[in-house]
């Protein structure tokens, strides 16, 4: 099986030797490369949603793979029982719905050791509630797919402080480690910012004088972050 750009890197977050589980599986892609590459040794892929289970469960069938892996309907991680799984991933939904998914999923925290999400949008939201709740990213990684930015992390329980808006924004670790496909993504972000502030001066408005200093702090924590890399 040929996973997407996306994908893929979701999967190579996953350490060898775990048991797996997908929320929001959809097709089953994930879990099904994972155990055919004897990365996972079992896995349950969950979704809410009866058609996307069926379809998982039809590409599961196609690939032989009935005996490990497990389809469950769940809303998030409800119907994850604590033990069950050692890493669970969540990926491909926006930022509240994966704080929403970790908070209902307070049952499973102790049990789980490994967490990889990979949030669409609103990181920022992601990242304080994860430093607020005793997480603690211990890695980061991005990659362009189709035209569009993804970012991975890699969750486990502990503490950090990322300190700094930017840092909550773009990710402290993406930073430090001077990922190149964020620079890229903050370049292109800087332009359009730019773009955007240039036609903004065209107006006298309140409103554009109000959207003036919100793009400005934008490219501010945009240039805090290429200054470092």
């Amino acid at each position: 099986m040929k996973l997407s750009r996306r994908l893929e890197l979701v999967a190579s977050f996953v350490e060898p030797g775990s048991r797996i589980a997908d929320v929001g599986t959809d097709h089953g892609y994930v879990p099904i490369w994972l155990v055919e590459q004897n990365t996972a040794v079992s896995a349950i892929a969950m979704d809410v949603r009866p058609g996307p289970l069926e379809r998982a469960q039809k590409h599961i069938k196609l690939h032989g793979l009935e005996e490990r892996i497990e389809t469950r309907l769940s809303d998030g991680v409800s119907k994850l029982n604590s033990g069950e799984a050692d890493t669970v991933v969540i990926a491909g939904m926006g930022g509240e719905l994966v704080i929403h998914i970790l908070e209902e999923g307070r049952h499973v925290w102790d049990s789980v050791v490994t967490w990889i999400l990979s949030p669409q949008s609103e990181l920022d939201k992601v990242r304080r509630y994860l430093e607020d709740q005793g997480f603690c990213i211990v890695k980061e990684d991005m990659t362009c797919d189709e035209g569009k930015y993804y970012t991975v992390m890699k969750v486990i329980r502990g503490t950090m402080n990322l300190s700094r808006d930017s840092y909550y924004l773009y990710g402290k670790y993406l930073a430090e480690h001077k990922n190149p496909v964020l620079k890229e993504f903050l370049k292109k972000e800087k332009c359009l910012y730019q773009n955007v502030l240039k036609q903004l001066e065209l107006h006298g408005t309140e409103g554009s004088k109000s959207r003036k200093q919100e793009i400005l702090l934008q490219l501010q924590w945009i240039e805090e972050i290429l200054n470092e890399m």
